[in-house]
């Protein structure tokens, strides 16, 4: 677990996007005509490298006697989870075509011939690449083409693919985005369901997030998945299952993916056999005939509601019924559903009294709105477990997420995946599953040793630029001291911010030996042995507090330094104007001296922030439940047993039970996170407003105006 491990590979992702959506401005295409032959080209590239690496394990396998010498056939490949390629598929070929060749049919064959060899991506891969301009497939086949993706694994690869098919969402292609569930709110379904056996049914599977998912959390516990589970799913829509299928293909996995809708049709005859149910199925629908689906078995609790049209009211309890009914007798399912749902009237309160009656309600969590990139409102988790054991039956655990969010963008909320991690403790402490909450503690405190041993480094690069950029003003400020007849308003104004740089320099020399000499005793005090136990963490925790408070400082120390010689820079260039000081004062040597200081000052406020980031996370864990045991937090969770829900009108909505947090001074308030946030909202803004300012441009040269 790690604080943004993956820095560099969120900016290439970033850096694709932007390439491949300028290209699709300039093509003139839509997003929906646009977004599969791109996931089509990150899936080759894929399968390219994929196929390259399991040629060399092959060679290495045969050379060192674990593979007898013999010619090397298909299967040799599938076994190592890649896909064999005819030469005209490998994106080396595509990309080495020369001029004169027909680049778009080039793809259309390469994608065919790979379809011809593999039965399951039989008619998925796109085939549309005649539409574009050759400069335009070039430049895409460029720019996946990259040294940084040459030699890419598959975790790279399906998180760039994971990335498009978000940002697709987001500029509402295929059929408004409703295809893609967050990977927060897939993951924090897994977390608490954790598939890591038997069959897995997504019965709205969308493009196969769940699946792969799935296969992450069994991958982290060092199972195949291959070995553990078998993937079933239904979607109604023949190009999302296109992109679910290519979604497993790019992480290596396989699934049997049926072109149904659930609503009338059971294409895997899966009623009490699944292991796993997971989805996030399409909220509110009235359209659906009761007629058709008037004795299903798959509706025990009956029908919710019909209207005079013979049409289910709300589809809501449908699919809730579904779910539970997929179930086999040791089962677990974990789905969204919109909000309105928990505590809805009239018949879908009577489905729903009847589920809870089961005792297989589990949990249930609140989530605020903004998770969805198509849908504003707030949504619930609902999780059910045929399992339960006696002293749980007739309990649900009520957790209120709202408050528990970062911000993406300037409408766009996630999870981080220490608030997964810290929900997911919740749900062990409900589970009686305190060895698990000790050990994920422990993690954070391991992750606290680690961030605090990278702060002398961090700081260092800083120091170092503070003194090369301190150098030519501290040897300026000598000439102007001993010029005479010169303009003192200016040159005091010098003096002063020099010596303000100087003593907060001074200051923040002191703090920071000081710092050095506490996370040095602390770690021999708590990291050569990690706490595991409930009360040596807490031991460990109040030892941290007063090295997390002062790293707080020396952050803010840093940003005032570097501020402070900013401000000296631009008191120096003032005096520099007399042209006698010309040539003692090189304005460009110090721009670009600043410029490295603002790199350091990055640097080492990030490094000091991430081992006060991981104090943080040990703090809020251990202020709510301090004994390692679950207990009822206001305003988070409660553990309610069936007859308060029968008095709540058999509400399953959390804020009903958990009340609301008593007001807190928060002693954590963070005016950089409050900074970067409104960063983030302005870096949004501007770039919806440079897109409309290309749309306007645009429609004023089609007029010609």
């Amino acid at each position: 677990m790690s604080y943004e491990p993956l820095a560099s590979l969120k900016s290439l992702e970033a850096d694709l996007w932007e390439a491949a959506d300028q290209l699709r401005a300039n093509s003139k295409l839509t997003s929906t005509e646009y977004c599969m032959p791109v996931l089509g080209v990150i899936f080759l590239r894929h399968a390219a490298n994929r196929f390259a690496m399991a040629a060399t394990q092959i060679e290495d396998d045969q050379a060192a006697g674990r593979m007898p010498r013999r010619k090397v056939v298909k299967a040799d490949y599938i076994r190592r989870r890649a896909l064999w390629l005819p030469e005209v598929s490998r994106y080396d070929y595509i990309a080495g075509l020369p001029t004169d060749r027909d680049l778009g049919q080039a793809l259309n064959d390469a994608m065919k011939a790979i379809e011809d060899d593999f039965e399951p991506l039989k008619g998925v891969l796109p085939k549309e690449y005649s539409i574009f301009e050759r400069s335009v497939l070039e430049d895409l086949v460029r720019i996946f083409n990259r040294e940084a993706l040459r030699a890419a694994g598959g975790d790279v690869f399906g998180r760039i693919y994971e990335y498009f098919l978000m940002k697709f969402a987001m500029q509402k292609a295929m059929d408004n985005g409703e295809f893609f569930t967050p990977p927060s709110i897939v993951q924090t379904i897994v977390n608490v369901i954790e598939p890591e056996h038997g069959i897995v049914f997504d019965p709205a599977c969308g493009s196969g997030g769940m699946f792969v998912q799935s296969s992450h959390f069994i991958e982290r516990l060092g199972q195949d998945t291959s070995q553990r589970v078998v993937f079933y799913g239904q979607e109604k829509t023949a190009t999302t299952i296109k992109l679910a299928k290519m979604n497993l293909a790019v992480h290596g996995l396989e699934g049997h993916i049926a072109e149904a809708n659930t609503y009338y049709e059971d294409a895997h005859t899966l009623v009490g056999k699944c292991n796993f149910v997971m989805a996030n199925p399409p909220f509110n629908v009235d359209m659906v005939d009761a007629e058709k689906i008037e004795g299903d078995k798959r509706l025990p609790f009956g029908l919710p509601g019909v209207n005079k049209a013979k049409k289910v009211s709300n589809g809501n309890y449908l699919w809730i019924s579904y779910f539970n009914s997929y179930l086999g007798d040791s089962g677990r399912a974990g789905f969204v559903m919109s909000s309105q749902a928990s505590s809805a009237g009239h018949g879908e309160k009577e489905v729903r009294r009847k589920i809870v009656q089961t005792g297989h309600v589990d949990v249930m969590v609140a989530i605020r709105s903004g998770f969805f990139y198509t849908r504003t409102v707030p949504c619930e988790l609902w999780f059910f477990d045929t399992g339960k054991p006696t002293e749980r039956r007739d309990k649900v655990l009520m957790l209120d997420a709202r408050n528990v969010h970062r911000k993406v963008t300037r409408t766009i909320y996630d999870f981080s995946p220490e608030q997964m991690a810290n929900l997911s403790a919740i749900v062990w402490l409900y589970r009686g599953q305190k060895e698990r909450f000790l050990a994920l503690v422990k993690d954070y405190f391991a992750a606290v040793c680690r961030e605090c041993d990278a702060i002398p480094p961090g700081v260092d690069a800083f120091e170092s630029a503070l003194a090369a950029s301190h150098e030519p003003l501290a040897a300026f400020a000598k000439v102007v001291g001993a010029t005479k007849k010169l303009d003192q308003a200016a040159a005091d104004a010098f003096a002063a911010a020099m010596g303000e740089l100087a003593a907060a320099a001074d200051a923040y020399a002191k703090d920071r030996a000081t710092l050095a000499g506490e996370v040095t005793a602390y770690r021999k005090a708590y990291c050569r042995t990690l706490p595991a136990t409930n009360d040596k963490q807490h031991d460990a925790r109040k030892a941290l507090d007063p090295i997390a408070e002062r790293a707080r400082g020396l952050s803010k120390q840093v940003e005032l330094l570097h501020k402070l010689a900013v401000r000296a820079a631009d008191a120096a260039a003032a005096v520099a104007g007399d042209e006698r000081f010309a040539e003692h004062h090189d304005r460009r040597a110090v721009a670009r001296l600043l410029k490295a200081l603002d790199a350091g000052r990055k640097g080492a406020v990030e490094q000091l922030r991430l081992a006060v980031y991981f104090h943080r996370q040990i703090a809020w864990l251990h202020e709510r439940f301090p004994k390692a045991e679950f207990q009822a937090v206001p305003g988070l969770c409660k553990l309610v047993t069936l007859t308060e829900i029968e008095a709540a009108e058999w509400s399953l909505t959390p804020g009903r039970y958990v009340g609301v947090a008593p007001p807190e001074q928060d002693e954590d308030f963070d005016f950089e996170d409050v900074l970067r946030e409104i960063h983030v909202e302005l870096a949004d803004l501007n770039e919806e407003a440079a897109e409309l300012a290309k749309r306007i441009s645009a429609n004023f040269e089609e007029l010609g105006l």
